[in-house]
């Protein structure tokens, strides 16, 4: 059995990774799973210089899911280089860092600093719908989109992954788009815009009103867009949205995504993503499929 995958020319071990945000640096997952058993880690978002993020409350639980309004708190690239990198590199496994910024020189700063850095791929955030500058700016207009990713694709030593939003029309124009700035591989998708309000108090739940809504709930929409984008371009898709077991990953996988990504469901169940990594290595088993190519984009 094979479960080897290839993105942007970096080899993961096996298609999972988790969701950034979602999972830190790995530090308070490792009591819980074997960090070494991810074909990658993908870190929480740095920025050029500390964000301080959203007011709260920035977190509340929905039907079907979740909303955040986090806003990419994080205490900049120089600090996420000197303290995870380290422990990260203890690991058998990729690194994936989701970089943001306010402008497109920001991006580059970040792009640039880690050039110098010990990782493998960067993922390009231009779809986070809880920045007011930047972030889901770029990621919605597909002239912005592709100039961004150009720029960092200018400043990065390491191939670039865009993850796009899906509060769009059209994802594959956006797609399209940063496949022409030179992007090396995509991910998708990036939260929904939704909103709480509760009724007693009367107001919004969250602080900053609006937020990202992910988790089982968007698993349809989520799958929609990379089978969508699978058949517009043929970059390589890390497909996310509401995955918590193996047969969600399969699904991505048949609609054409080369890995998966577990986001949400690492809140509810620290060993999600081993959970989807024995589910895979099970469906292949089951239907005698030696390699995920196999599969890849047959429906």
């Amino acid at each position: 059995m094979d479960l080897k995958v290839e993105i942007g020319g970096v080899v993961l071990k096996n298609p999972v990774t988790v969701a950034s945000g979602t999972f830190g640096s790995g530090r308070e997952f490792a009591e819980f799973i074997d960090l070494n058993q991810l074909g990658a880690v993908t870190v929480k978002g740095v920025s050029s210089v500390p964000w301080k993020g959203n007011p709260s409350p920035r977190i509340a639980e929905t039907y079907g899911g979740m909303l955040n309004s986090v806003g990419l708190q994080n205490p900049g690239v120089e600090e996420f280089i000197k303290n995870d990198i380290p422990f990260l590199r203890e690991f058998d496994t990729k690194i994936i860092v989701n970089i943001a910024g306010k402008t497109i020189e920001e991006y580059c700063d970040v792009a640039e600093k880690l050039s110098h850095a010990d990782i493998d791929l960067i993922e390009l955030n231009i779809s986070c719908p809880n920045v007011k500058e930047g972030g889901v700016a770029f990621g919605t207009d597909a002239k912005m989109a592709k100039e961004v990713t150009k720029e960092v694709k200018r400043h990065s030593k390491h191939p670039v992954i865009v993850k796009l939003s899906p509060n769009v029309t059209d994802i594959t124009e956006i797609a399209k788009a940063v496949v022409e700035g030179g992007a090396d591989g995509l991910s998708l998708i990036n939260t929904l815009l939704g909103m709480a309000i509760d009724i007693h108090k009367k107001r919004p739940i969250l602080a900053n009103t609006v937020g990202g809504f992910s988790g089982p709930a968007i698993k349809p929409v989520a799958l929609r867009m990379v089978y969508q984008v699978a058949k517009a371009v043929s970059l390589p898709i890390i497909g996310m949205g509401g995955i918590s077991t193996g047969e969600d990953a399969v699904e991505f996988i048949l609609a054409g995504a080369t890995a998966v990504a577990v986001g949400t469901a690492n809140f509810r169940n620290p060993r999600a993503t081993m959970d989807v990594l024995n589910g895979i290595k099970e469906y292949m088993m089951t239907y005698g499929i030696k390699s995920l190519d196999e599969i890849r984009g047959i429906v």
